[in-house]
Parts: C-alpha cells; structure tokens; sequence
C-alpha cells in the first residue's frame, strides 16, 4: 500500500468546505472517511471531477445520526447496501460503509458491513477504481492501481473470471473504462474473460446494458474499445444489429466530430454501427428500453432516404419542409464523415465532403415556414368541405413550395374562386 501520493494540490473539490466538514463529521467517534472512486481516479489522471463519492467504517444507522447530530440531512438512498446520501447546500454526497461481498448471482451482490479498507478494496472492479483519499489527500492504495493509473492499463482487481461472474455488467465496464482512460489494447486477462463469460449478459436488464452503452459509446474517442467488443464477441451479443453491418463508420464520425468541434454524440454513434432498417431499430429500441426520444431519432433515421452530395438546396429546403429535420441532419452528418474520412486520397471524396459541409449548414440553420392558406380559407371561398377540399389545399401547397415557400396567401388564392 502506498501512503506517499497526495491529490491536494490537484484536486479542488478537495478543499470544499462542505465537503471538508461532512469528512469531519465522520471522523468522528473512532469512525474514519475517505473520498473513493472516480473522484481520486480523475484527478490523478488530469481529468475533471464532479461526484464525489465517500466511503466510511462507520455504519450507515451511525451515519445517519452522525449527520443528524451536525443538522445535515441524511437520506438512506440505498441503505440494504450501505449507501446514504447526505445533502449539503443542495449537494450530494454518497456515503457508503465499507463492506464485503457474502453472496453474488452475476446481477447483485449480498453485502456485509466491515471496518477493513483493503477488503472493501478488493471487492471492488478495477485497480483504478479502488483508489482512496483522506482529507488531506493522501491516497491509499491497496490493490496496485497507482501503478496502473501511471500507466493507463485498466485491470480487473485479483482474478478476472472471478469479478465478473460476480455481476456480469463488469464486462460492459471494462470496456467502458477502456474506451475513457485505457491505452493501447486491453489488458489480456481481462479481455479474455470478457470474451469467455459474454453470454452472462443476457442476465442483465436492458436498461444497465443500454446505460453502460451509452457512456461508451460518449468517450472522447470510443473506437478501439467497440473495436475490441466486436474482436471478442461482445458487441454482438449486446447489438447484433451490428454483426453484419460494420462499425468502420463511427472512425470518420469521431474524427469529424473532433475537427469540426462537434458535441459527443453517443446516439448518432449508435446510428453509424447499425444497418438502416426502420423494424430492426423499433426492436433494438424495444429490447433496449431506450427513451421514446432516443426511438423516434433511431426510427425516424432507419425511415429518412440517404441524402445525396449532389442535392440541392432547394431540394434540401423540400425534404427538410416535408421530412424530419433531426433525421436528415443525421444522414447528411454520416454522409460527411464518411467523405472526410477518405478524402486525402480521393478528389472526388474531398469535392463531396464540401458539397455536404454546405447541405449540413442549411440543414442545422433551416427553420420551417407556415403555409400561409389553410382549409378556412378555402371554406371562406365556397369550397364545400370534403376531400376535393383536401385536395385543392394540398395542391396549393405544392404550388407554395416549388414558389421557393415565397407565395403569400393572396397570390395562391386569387386564381381559385369557385366556378
């Protein structure tokens, strides 16, 4: 165990004071706290911190009063597992007993409460993960992780299998570690592992699978983690939509977003590793229980045609008008990408990637007008209601659009009084 590193001078979460005094609070009573977990984690690797997570000997009934006692509030959020949030000024901060797994099914764990850092330190997932602080900064380090932190390697805490059989989510979380702090290629017992045991994922609920995905899919740069999750059969198992498909899409799409400064979009990188088929992305949403938003963009997507380089922008302003703007913003961005991705070795790549720059301009600036005519004003006329009404308006329409949607009412009615 190493008791030479300190965080104090990176870690500026640390000197918050109601964090600095729910640590006091703690300590209190023969009891001890330390910061745990991403928070140690990200600070060592230069990357920014927002929860802040704190694990105690301290049982979560003593937390309880503890915080009652100082006139914080104390919610038991997850108490059978030892976990209390303590709300400060608004904040939360997860406290949680430091504790020991008795029983395990590959989905969760029976717990005891324990007062030993190195136990609690090795039931967890990751060296990295398992990683303390005190209120000073001094970190604690039981299980190598320091070593792996210097290193980028993420690696399973003692044996692999053994972690993973206990919840088979962990296959998902190494490689959505990877995907956000490793470094060259996962290391080679958890990798084979994660390959081996792939079949216990089918234990899990949709929702943890699809919320693990989902932070993968947002890395900075997840390529060589889904790279890796289809080499050893993990993407499909979770996403066979993506077996015969490919994921050589979702290069050019990171690399687009990073030159062009686009947000992360983990959704849109979903869409560029599975095929465009309106019923196979209302079953991948189904059986992934994904929000209704996060449907209708995958079904709206699998529904909008590709658009074409050569379109133009009066065409462009139609399919926008008359379509789903989201959805053709997402073919024209995978579109791009694919272009930019091989247009230092094609000309032609490179002419169409400028030709889609300029689509995607209009497309994200592209607000729709109002048809100006609607069926009361046919009725005003003497049009009788019924479906030659229904007709004439759309006809009226078509005319407004192909006027460049520059028609005002006068000009589309002044032709079609009533005989």
């Amino acid at each position: 165990m190493s008791k030479t590193v300190s965080i104090a001078g990176q870690a500026a979460w640390l000197n918050n004071p109601d964090l600095q005094n729910l640590l006091r609070v703690l300590n209190q009573n023969g009891g001890e706290a330390r910061i745990v977990g991403g928070a140690v984690r990200n600070t060592l690797l230069g990357v920014q911190s927002t929860d802040i997570d704190i694990a105690t000997t301290h049982l979560p009934q003593e937390v309880i009063e503890l915080a009652k006692t100082a006139s914080l509030k104390a919610v038991p959020t997850g108490i059978e597992h030892g976990t209390v949030t303590v709300v400060i000024n608004g904040v939360p901060f997860e406290v949680t007993t430091l504790r020991m797994d008795i029983e395990t099914d590959g989905r969760h764990a029976k717990v005891a409460f324990g007062k030993d850092w190195k136990v609690d330190a090795e039931r967890r997932d990751f060296t990295i993960n398992a990683l303390y602080a005190d209120a000073d900064g001094k970190v604690y380090d039981y299980v190598d992780g320091l070593a792996d932190i210097k290193t980028s390697t993420l690696r399973f805490i003692g044996d692999a299998e053994e972690r993973i059989r206990e919840d088979y989510l962990r296959i998902l979380r190494f490689f959505r570690f990877f995907a956000w702090y490793g470094n060259g290629r996962p290391e080679a017992q958890g990798l084979k592992a994660s390959a081996k045991l792939k079949s216990g994922l089918q234990a899990l609920s949709a929702e943890r699978v699809w919320a693990e995905l989902k932070k993968l899919l947002s890395a900075p740069d997840p390529v060589r983690a889904l790279l890796w999750m289809r080499q050893s059969g993990v993407l499909t198992e979770i996403l066979p939509e993506s077996e015969k498909w490919g994921i050589d899409a979702i290069h050019g799409l990171v690399q687009t977003e990073k030159d062009m400064e686009w947000s992360a979009d983990a959704c849109l990188r979903l869409i560029s590793i599975v095929p465009p088929d309106e019923r196979r992305m209302a079953e991948l949403a189904k059986r992934m229980k994904i929000s209704n938003s996060e449907k209708k963009r995958l079904i709206n997507w699998a529904e909008t045609k590709p658009v074409s380089s050569q379109m133009s922008a009066f065409a462009l302003q139609k399919l926008l008008y008359e379509g789903d703007q989201a959805a053709i913003i997402d073919r024209i961005k995978l579109a791009y990408s694919a272009k930019r991705s091989v247009a230092i070795t094609d000309d032609q790549a490179m002419i169409d990637a400028g030709k889609y720059a300029a689509l995607l301009k209009i497309a994200e600036e592209w607000v729709s007008p109002v048809f100006p005519v609607s069926g009361a004003d046919l009725l005003e006329l003497g049009f009788a209601k019924g479906p030659e009404l229904g007709k004439k308006l759309k006809s009226l329409e078509v005319q407004w659009m192909e006027s460049g949607f520059s028609l005002g009412k006068d000009q589309l009615l002044c032709d079609i009084l009533p005989e």
